[in-house]
């Protein structure tokens, strides 16, 4: 059972790698046309940006709030 299923997966594993390549993405287009695209991709590095100093700044409270209960 497990040979059959790795043999199912491995052949139709490239029609799910290249099933994205016939679909046609209007947004996209317009967005790029427009120089829009730049704007999407700042604000999503501007939310991903925030989002690591974010978890960088819980990450020292924790560690600091560590250190303090092993020294108790």
């Amino acid at each position: 059972m497990k040979n059959i299923l790795t043999f199912l997966i491995l052949i139709l594993l490239p029609k799910l790698i290249f099933a994205q390549e016939s679909q046609h993405v209007e947004m996209a287009e317009g967005l790029f046309q427009s120089g829009k695209i730049y704007v999407v991709v700042t604000v999503l590095a501007v939310i991903f940006t925030g989002i690591v100093g974010y978890l960088i700044v819980i990450d020292r409270k924790i560690s600091k709030l560590e250190k303090e209960i092993n020294k108790k």
